[in-house]
């Protein structure tokens, strides 16, 4: 495939509600758009890092310079002619930066399925039509704002409720949420390294509530210490921040840190080491489910597809467009009965919508090939 040119566009678009986590609030998802253009087809692709380095050490602003001065010019070192097979070897002599290498294999993807007439969807090897979606609440300010926005959520037909948590702000809220809405209600919380193993002895309290899981209680680089944790509670434990490939999910596994796996696949380099992510699960069989990043149609359509694979048999953080954005940069993703559609159309399988992506762009630049 022969690319032309490689445009980084900044966006910011505001959320409906702020969305608070451990690592801080969020009134808007701001994001650089990646668009690689060939002679026959587009691609487009998101980055998921956030403008400063709480979430991972990357951020946006340092994501835009390694992009443009690191990774594109080993890509134009292909001559334009590479697919997104090689993007991986290509860029693996720059350390680190998963998210920036993410968004330009992704993009190159969407572009050569789409000049293949191919969805993304298949080229992964889903097996559904949709998938059940899940959807993540903030860290409230109180638990009556917790609980109406619970039943809101419930009422729209989500499967499964992902409650945040942090020290302060844990068993009372998942208390409340059992007391009011019962124990049928797929439940599980999220701490984004919150906690430390000081903590098991309270993070064991959590255990009665019947949760699905307990998502990244301790410090991504922290196995040993999961593998321990998990050893002192019953609620499984499932691992985010610490997985960046399918070695270190093969690891985890290995080492008994988790019996569950969220995929992020901006987190892990792309949608083709995710793919491989989830196969190593499957082997050992480990379920895996697909969280979110605040994703506009762009990334929310790639992630869709991936989690039709067979081996996603937990509702992820693929929620309708409308959780977050009142008007969205591709036509909407709506609930169907709980459940999300995959696109099926060539690559992502969505539209970008011109008219919105003007007014939300605040700078672009090109890059010839």
């Amino acid at each position: 495939m022969k690319i032309e040119n490689i445009e980084l566009r900044r966006v910011t678009m505001p959320l409906v509600s702020p969305f608070r986590t451990s690592f801080g609030t969020a009134s808007e998802r701001e994001t650089t758009l990646v668009r690689v253009t060939t002679a026959n087809a587009e691609g487009w692709a998101e980055h998921a890092a956030e403008p400063d380095p709480l979430y991972s050490s990357e951020f946006l602003d340092g994501g835009d310079v390694v992009i443009r001065d690191h990774l594109v010019p080993r890509l134009q070192a292909l001559g334009g002619r590479l697919t997104a097979e090689l993007v991986a070897t290509t860029l693996a002599p720059v350390k680190g930066h998963p998210m920036s290498k993410s968004v330009l294999e992704t993009a190159i993807l969407d572009a050569q399925l789409k000049e293949a007439g191919t969805s993304f969807a298949h080229h992964l090897g889903a097996v559904r039509d949709c998938v059940p979606a899940g959807v993540s609440v903030g860290i409230m300010d109180s638990l009556d704002e917790l609980l109406a926005a619970v039943e809101s959520y419930l009422a729209e037909g989500y499967l499964r409720i992902k409650l945040k948590i942090e020290p302060g702000w844990d068993l009372e809220p998942v208390r409340a949420v059992r007391e009011r809405f019962g124990d049928n209600v797929l439940l599980q919380v999220d701490a984004n390294t919150a906690y430390t193993l000081a903590d098991a002895r309270h993070l064991g309290q959590l255990d009665p509530f019947g949760l699905l899981l307990l998502e990244q209680p301790l410090a991504e680089d922290d196995i040993l210490g999961h593998a321990h944790l998990a050893k002192l509670i019953q609620t499984p434990i499932c691992l985010d921040e610490s997985i960046e490939s399918a070695r270190d999910a093969a690891a985890a596994i290995a080492l008994g840190a988790c019996s569950v796996i969220n995929i992020k696949p901006a987190r892990v380099g792309g949608y083709l080491e995710a793919r491989r992510i989830h196969d190593v699960a499957a082997a050992n069989g480990v379920p895996v489910w697909c969280g979110g990043m605040l994703e506009t149609g762009i990334g929310r359509a790639a992630n869709v597809a991936l989690a039709g694979l067979p081996n996603f048999v937990l509702p992820g953080d693929t929620s309708a467009s409308s959780r977050y954005y009142a008007q969205d940069l591709t036509a909407p993703f709506v609930l169907e009965e709980g459940h999300v559609r995959i696109p099926r159309g060539p690559g992502i399988g969505v539209d970008i919508l011109p008219d919105v992506l003007g007014e939300i762009t605040t700078s672009s630049m090109a890059i010839r090939f």
